[in-house]
Parts: C-alpha cells; sequence; structure tokens
C-alpha cells in the first residue's frame, strides 16, 4: 500500500502538466499563424473565420459542456448585430462601445430566453429555442430601425479608442484577432473552472448532479446566458466588420450553420468549432464562385465526415492519438 501510495503523485501530476503544456504550445502555434496569416491570405476572409469560430465556440460551451441543443442561437448572434450597426451608424458610438452594447443585448436575452427554456430537456427545449428565435427573425423583418429586407447598411468602423482607424485592413483584423481570443480566453476558463466541471456532471447525469446538491438549473442558465453573450460579442464584431447587419443573421438556417461547424469540427473539443468554422466558411467562399449548389455540396460533404468522423474532426483526432 505504501509504495502505491509512493507512486500515484509522480505518474498523476507530469502527465497533466504534460497536457497543459502541449495545450499552451497549441495555442501558441495557432496565435503565431494568426498573426501572420493576413500577410499571405486576404483579412476579410480570415476575419469572418474569426467571427463565426467565436460564433461557433460559443454554442458549443453550450452543447458540448452543459448538453443543450440550442436551435436558435442566431437570435443572439443577429440581435447583436442590428443594435451594435443601429449604435455605431445612428447613435455615433464609439465601435468598441457599440460591440459591448450588442453583447450586453445579447446576454439580456440569453437570460430571458434561458428562464423560459432551460425547464425543459431534448427536444422540447430546442423547439422552445427556435420558436423564440422565429419571434426575433419577424420583430427584425418588422421593426423600423432594422431596416426590414435591406438591413442596416453603411455601417462605420470609426476609431478604436479613439485613437486606432479601423478603415485600415490590418487594424481592422487584429482587433477582431484580440476579440477572438479574448473570448476564447474566456471558454476556456470556464471549461476548465469548478464550474465547468459542474457543467459536464449535469451533462452526463443531471439526476445525479442533482442528488449531490447543486441547484442545476442556475448552473444551465448561467451558461445559456454566457454562451448568448459570447454569441452577441461575434455577432456585433462581424457587424464592424462588414459594415452591415441584414436578416440573414437571424435566420433559422444561420442557427442550423453554427450546428454544423461545432459537429463538424467536434463537439465537446475546445479548438473543435474553430475547425468546423473554417472548413464551412472557406467552403462557403470557394463553392460561391462556381455553379455548384452550395447548400447541396456542404450536406454532402457533413455526411461523409458524421460517417467517417463520428466524434467530428478534431474530436476523432484526439481520440486516435496514442496515450502514454
Amino acid at each position: 500500500m505504501t509504495a502505491q501510495s509512493d507512486v500515484s503523485p509522480v505518474t498523476t501530476f507530469p502527465d497533466q502538466n504534460g497536457r497543459l503544456m502541449r495545450a499552451a504550445l497549441l495555442c501558441g502555434a495557432g496565435l503565431l499563424i494568426a498573426v501572420a496569416a493576413p500577410f499571405a491570405l486576404y483579412p476579410v476572409f480570415l476575419m469572418k473565420v474569426l467571427c463565426f469560430a467565436l460564433f461557433a465556440c460559443a454554442f458549443n460551451l453550450l452543447i458540448g459542456f452543459a448538453g443543450l441543443l440550442s436551435f436558435g442561437h442566431a437570435a443572439f448572434f443577429g440581435s447583436a448585430a442590428y443594435v451594435t450597426a443601429h449604435a455605431v451608424k445612428v447613435w455615433g458610438l464609439a465601435p468598441e462601445l457599440g460591440i459591448l452594447l450588442g453583447t450586453a443585448v445579447a446576454a439580456a436575452m440569453g437570460l430571458v430566453f434561458g428562464a423560459l427554456a432551460i425547464r425543459r430537456q431534448g427536444i422540447y427545449f430546442a423547439m422552445i429555442t427556435l420558436a423564440l428565435s422565429q419571434m426575433v427573425f419577424f420583430l427584425a423583418l418588422q421593426l423600423k430601425f432594422t431596416g426590414g429586407e435591406d438591413g442596416i447598411q453603411g455601417v462605420p468602423r470609426g476609431l478604436l479608442f479613439g485613437a486606432i482607424d479601423l478603415n485600415q485592413p490590418l487594424a481592422m483584423y487584429y482587433t477582431v484577432l484580440a476579440i477572438f481570443v479574448a473570448g476564447f480566453a474566456l471558454i476556456w476558463r470556464t471549461v476548465n473552472s469548478p464550474f465547468g466541471q459542474v457543467l459536464k456532471a449535469i451533462r452526463e447525469n443531471e439526476p445525479r448532479a442533482v442528488s449531490l446538491g447543486y441547484r442545476t438549473e442556475r448552473y444551465k442558465l448561467l451558461a445559456f446566458v454566457l454562451s448568448a453573450g459570447l454569441a452577441g460579442l461575434a455577432g456585433g464584431t462581424k457587424a464592424i466588420v462588414f459594415q452591415l447587419a441584414s436578416l440573414t443573421d437571424v435566420t433559422w438556417q444561420m442557427s442550423g450553420e453554427v450546428v454544423l461547424m461545432t459537429l463538424l469540427g467536434g463537439m465537446g473539443t475546445l479548438f473543435g468549432p474553430v475547425v468546423g468554422a473554417a472548413i464551412v466558411v472557406t467552403l462557403e467562399s470557394y463553392l460561391a464562385s462556381t455553379s455548384l449548389p452550395v447548400p447541396v455540396v456542404i450536406g454532402a460533404i457533413f455526411v461523409v465526415c458524421v460517417l467517417v468522423f463520428r466524434r467530428g474532426i478534431v474530436g476523432e483526432l484526439l481520440a486516435r492519438l496514442p496515450r502514454r
């Protein structure tokens, strides 16, 4: 017994430290690639990838770690885009204040939507979120400040903190990169915190978590609000990047697209949604210049990936890597 107790700490902590070291090296390498990427690729394309990657990561926080499938996340993404665009164009707010306002509105909507839907599970929860999202879509279509079918166009990028001209492509790109890194770091910290461990316990076996004394509805509601706020952060940033907020940001197709990104990359993994968003955005950009039907091709690729990579691309790679 004494020998076993002496050995176990030696074999456990170095392995954990090794995993953290590998994750840190992977993040560092990815950050270096992202910093150098605009010198090799079109910055607007990269900014679109980052915006949707943050959107997918926010959605993955809810489905991958809390086990809640939402079909209405486009409501938060699109609402933040509309609020940010209106605040910057009509009210004359600085871009950082407009994005923060859009994020706050998305989080507040997440609190209301979550309070209504969180008591249900499975398909009932998904249908409630879809219904609420469709209500937001029809409001965006009818309200005057949203511009109806035309949306809000010509949104000025302005000056960040009154000094950085966001009309410069590199300045805009590195601003979007900083926003993505901040959002991803928040998700990373949440997942690896005691709160994240409780979310995983709820995902695996909610009745057991309740029996241990956790008030699971509060944990799920907080996760829903956090996910909605981060989705709003992505939507507000996207409105500044493309100087546009449109109906496509709040449609059910947008909610389905973020589900596709997450499942394709790997649900429940931190880097999976980033990979999935990059693949989907790249395919959409490439296929837009061809005569091929974009939804059909992406759907066929998704079916193939689901059959070959059941855990998603990143999830399958992690499962097949040799473990020491």
